[in-house]
């Protein structure tokens, strides 16, 4: 699929063997709740994407993520040390997103934010299928990472579904990946192939509901010597189809809605997330928290993304069950206003 806007208009819907050239939202036939055509500007002002990228060990946790969301440019980086419990991060938004420049191609093309001697890019490559994320930050931190879907093999999720009554949203998800890179910080100086760091991603972009709200689950590892990575949401991309999965050496299994047991009050006490087709049976202890508030009125965001420890089991149908221990990967609680 080299668009995933067709020529009437619409979006491809559906989950789809490998991503779209372009995410040509430009095209998109975009009407009011009461069906008037609506212009470039509000086809500008209600378009939002964002990209993100993990990485996962038991000596160091990372995030970083980008976002457009017309009226802000947003970005934030930080990493934990599990074993010291010591955290560094910081947090950019840009007005109108000056300094930022987004790709719309999942497959191909930069995504980065500029912000006085700080630099995060996200740079991605159809012909490698490389994933590269490239930091840094005015007081010496560094951080290149990458990953490859191309060896060994691996199935993206990719998927477009319908959402409130006028919107649609594409969001390419990737985990249980095996990262490669390095990372120079005050926690200290990592070899990401040393300490067996996996990774995951995150690309999403499209008119998204107006007010919103998502729980997300992920993981990546090993476990007796298969490659696992999890993939689990509540709150979006559900609409006729969804992007709940999990993968087994690369391979994507898919899964039924899911539901998250939590407190949002006290974020580290433990979760439980369970799946209506019994394949996941998983408990969460959380060990940091990277959280985000933002109120403009006309925007508005609680995020918590929480990174910590797994347990659990996953049942593959016709496999034997995977027993899942200790496994670092994420769960978030986010509510948004855009």
């Amino acid at each position: 699929m080299e668009r995933l806007i067709q020529a009437n208009g619409q979006p491809h819907y559906g989950i789809f063997p490998a991503p779209p050239g372009e995410v040509n939202y430009r095209d998109f036939d975009f009407r009011s709740p009461m069906g008037r055509r609506l212009g470039a500007l509000a086809k500008w002002r209600r378009f939002h994407q964002f990209q993100y990228f993990g990485l996962v060990s038991r000596e160091l946790i990372g995030g970083c993520a980008l976002g457009n969301l017309s009226l802000l440019g947003i970005g934030f980086v930080y990493l934990f040390h599990p074993p010291s419990g010591r955290m560094i991060e910081r947090q950019f938004r840009l007005p109108l997103g000056f300094g930022s420049s987004f790709s719309q191609q999942p497959d191909s093309g930069i995504c980065e934010l500029r912000s006085g001697g700080n630099l995060l890019r996200l740079e991605n490559s159809a012909q490698s299928r490389e994933k590269r994320l490239l930091v840094e930050l005015d007081d010496g931190t560094r951080i290149e990472a990458h990953f490859s879907e191309q060896q060994p093999a691996f199935q993206p999720m990719c998927i477009c579904t319908p959402t409130a009554v006028n919107g649609w949203v594409y969001a390419q998800k990737v985990a249980g990946v095996r990262c490669q890179g390095s990372v120079q910080s005050a926690l200290g100086d990592f070899d990401l192939t040393q300490i067996d760091a996996f990774a995951h991603h995150d690309w999403s972009a499209g008119y998204m509901r107006p007010e919103t709200f998502w729980n997300w689950a992920c993981l990546s590892g090993e476990v007796a010597g298969t490659r696992v990575g999890l993939n689990l949401s509540c709150g979006v991309n559900e609409t006729s189809f969804s992007e709940n999965c999990y993968w087994l050496d690369g391979e994507l299994l898919p899964v039924s809605g899911v539901h998250f047991q939590f407190n949002r009050d006290e974020p580290l006490q433990p979760w439980r997330i369970l799946s209506a087709d019994g394949q996941v049976e998983l408990n969460f202890r959380g060990h940091g928290l990277h959280r985000e508030r933002l109120n403009l009125g006309f925007l508005a965001s609680n995020f918590k993304q929480v990174f910590g420890c797994f347990q659990g089991t996953l049942r593959p149908p016709g496999r034997a069950p995977l027993v899942i221990d200790n496994l670092w990967g994420f769960v978030e609680d986010q509510y948004v206003k855009w």
